[in-house]
């Protein structure tokens, strides 16, 4: 049975989900040493990754870098087309979060 290009994006897509999940996994735990959820899941979420492009797109070049070339491609791919977004917004989520704790005191 032949598989449709949107069966094929979708499995490709939910192999590059898994991809992302543990590269943003190591990479908080490197930058924070502890579990940190929250930042996971607002770097996996398909709100971020709406920033990128169709979120099942986005996901599917990662599955599809991973299945062809293996997992350090597809993490360098995370780091150099996604990371730097991610980055970007969590320093404005933290800037928000001390001018909300700044307007409480």
């Amino acid at each position: 049975m032949k598989k449709d290009s949107e069966q094929t994006l979708r499995e490709e897509a939910w192999i590059g989900d898994a991809v992302l999940g543990l590269y943003a996994r190591q990479w908080l735990l490197a930058q924070h040493g502890r579990i940190d959820t929250d930042n996971f899941v607002a770097f996996t979420s398909n709100q971020f990754l709406s920033g990128l492009g169709e979120p099942t797109t986005v996901e599917a070049a990662i599955g599809r870098i991973y299945s062809s070339l293996g997992l350090e491609a597809a993490f360098s791919h995370i780091e150099k087309n996604l990371l730097p977004l991610f980055e970007k917004q969590a320093a404005r989520r933290q800037r928000g979060r001390i001018l909300a704790t700044n307007k409480k005191m």
